[in-house]
């Protein structure tokens, strides 16, 4: 409900950043009500003045208001670098003709990141790959460098090249994007994993490549699991389309659902093995479930860097 509420919104004001910014204010409410209350989430603009540091940028009105020196906090102070990736092929526009599909459940979670990442003084950048590497920014935390990322990923908000189908190519993107990354960085990763590799084996050589220089890693494999996982649909004749490569077959999913879930639950449990071999953090990210589980899992993660 909370993401229909927020897509609705998004859809009206046609602001990306107004959406984060209530996504994120909403999370911070959520957490100081439930278990997770003890989490640090800095907002701070400023810190304690230091006996010694220069005087420059001590914010005398806050001195008048506390009678305590505080030192103005800017833009390069940064406490962590984090890359945010999102693939964004064919196949993570599905659900087609819904009010959440994979697409927008992964650019308002990354706008979301973004925000909470301003807030916290945190430098991040931004990945997009299909076929290709489409954009990468480097990792930075001044005021213009946010603004241009909300608006990159504004356009794929709205479906910017919906309508060309475009192929995964995990392996390549990864392997680039590892390549271009120097500097120890989080690297967070939404995909719905729907490489064409002939070898899985490709896949998880390009995630381990990004473990190098001791970058952090969490992938969200983004899914619609009630479709997607559990197979739930009517019983009655579907028509079926590969979204990426516009192949169609008919069946009944009665016929197929149990042969299906065996399959998706084998491929989910060897990319889950293999993420834990490289200490990489595997997480389901449902869709249907809203923005808090990324943006929790995202707090926790930091919590363990800082």
């Amino acid at each position: 409900m909370q993401n229909q509420i927020n897509h609705q919104k998004t859809r009206e004001f046609g602001s990306l950043e107004i959406l984060a910014k209530q996504v994120v204010e909403g999370f911070i409410t959520g957490l100081h009500k439930s278990p997770f209350h003890g989490f640090s989430v800095e907002f701070a603009e400023h810190r304690l003045y230091n006996t010694g540091e220069s005087t420059r940028h001590i914010d005398w009105k806050l001195y008048a208001r506390t009678e305590k020196l505080f030192i103005k906090r800017y833009e390069e102070e940064t406490n962590l670098r984090c890359q945010v990736v999102i693939d964004t092929s064919s196949s993570m526009y599905y659900p087609e003709n819904s009010e959440m599909n994979k697409m927008e459940f992964s650019v308002n979670t990354a706008a979301a990141l973004v925000y909470l990442m301003r807030k916290q003084r945190d430098a991040v950048g931004v990945s997009l790959f299909n076929e290709k590497v489409l954009l990468h920014t480097p990792c930075k935390s001044s005021a213009i460098h946010h603004q241009f990322l909300f608006t990159e990923l504004e356009k794929y908000l709205h479906g910017y090249n919906k309508t060309e189908r475009k192929n995964t190519n995990v392996v390549d993107a990864l392997h680039q994007i590892a390549e271009q990354v120097h500097r120890r960085s989080l690297v967070i990763i939404f995909s719905d994993m729907m490489d064409n590799a002939n070898n899985h084996n490709q896949v998880f050589n390009a995630l381990k490549h990004l473990k190098h220089n001791k970058h952090e890693v969490v992938l969200f494999d983004v899914t619609d699991k009630k479709h997607e996982v559990d197979f739930e649909f009517n019983n009655r004749p579907y028509t079926f389309v590969d979204m990426e490569t516009g192949e169609q077959v008919k069946l009944n999913p009665n016929q197929v659902k149990d042969t299906f879930n065996e399959l998706k639950s084998s491929q989910q449990s060897e990319l889950k093995l293999k993420c834990g071999q490289y200490r990489i953090d595997y997480v389901e990210a449902d869709i249907n479930k809203g923005f808090e589980q990324v943006l929790l899992q995202y707090l926790i993660k930091r919590q363990k860097m800082i």
